[in-house]
């Protein structure tokens, strides 16, 4: 994209303010996207997408539509599951006042099998990138794709119950 030329808003080229509102609108929804995984309802993460919303793996036949769908897939992870995603470069480009897209990278962090604690350090079980397409949707910036691209990967890690001593 040419930096020197703005895209089109509704009554003609975006400001710049209006463009970092944007900006920042979709970043937020990266982010929040992983906290609601990591630390909140899973399920709750289709509420960031669009109605006809769609989350797939580019290199599998994953392919999740939909709210509903969506709502199922993420609600339905592990709940002995403990995660910690880091994401980093964020990139968004505005393409219109009611369209964006992003790359970003993560790493993510995984075990089933946790109680409590700290769990000692270990590799990430996955990293990759993504690609999202928003759209605008009244007032509000929405996830319409999530393409997830993975590099580097591997199952998630089970722990093994601590054992208990009898006496």
């Amino acid at each position: 994209m040419d930096l020197t030329t703005e895209p089109l808003g509704p009554l003609g080229p975006l400001g710049p303010l209006e463009r970092l509102l944007a900006e920042r609108a979709c970043e937020r929804l990266i982010t929040e996207f992983v906290r609601r995984l990591d630390l909140g309802e899973p399920g709750t993460v289709a509420d960031l997408f669009t109605p006809d919303g769609v989350w797939e793996w580019a290199h599998d036949s994953r392919r999740v539509e939909g709210r509903d769908a969506l709502r199922a897939y993420f609600g339905s992870r592990p709940a002995d599951r403990l995660s910690r995603r880091m994401g980093t470069n964020i990139l968004v480009t505005v393409d219109s006042a009611t369209t964006a897209t992003a790359t970003s990278y993560f790493a993510t962090y995984r075990v089933d099998g946790y109680t409590e604690g700290v769990v000692p350090a270990r590799a990430p079980a996955n990293v990759g990138h993504y690609e999202d397409t928003f759209r605008k949707v009244g007032e509000g910036w929405f996830l319409a794709a999530r393409s997830l691209f993975l590099s580097f990967g591997g199952p998630t890690e089970r722990l093994t119950p601590p054992q208990s001593s009898v006496l």
